[in-house]
């Protein structure tokens, strides 16, 4: 009935300073996991974490074109996540009709 599974997830996510970006990554790992299984999770245990894509974007922004320039840098990141799964197995429990 309790099963222990092992699985990868990739995930992505984007932000304005790179705290913001992992964050974003991360939250992501629980809503892909549920769409990957029918079963019922008791717990999601990160193992591992694999940075598959680190990405900086810089620009520059004026105001009418030539006053007040500035930087702004946004951060990209795609990770590989190795989860430890506790789950439920549904199909193993019986139900009784009344």
């Amino acid at each position: 009935m309790k099963q222990h599974l092992t699985t990868t997830v990739r995930v992505e996510g984007k932000g304005e300073n790179k705290a913001a970006a992992f964050s974003s990554a991360l939250s992501q790992v629980q809503r892909t996991v549920l769409k990957s299984t029918e079963n019922i999770l008791l717990r999601i245990e990160p193992q591992d974490v694999k940075i598959i894509t680190a990405e900086e974007k810089v620009t520059k922004e004026r105001f009418l074109f030539f006053f007040l320039a500035r930087e702004r840098k946004s951060y990209y990141v795609v990770l590989d996540i190795t989860v430890n799964l506790t789950v439920i197995n549904t199909e193993q429990v019986v139900f009784t009709t009344k």
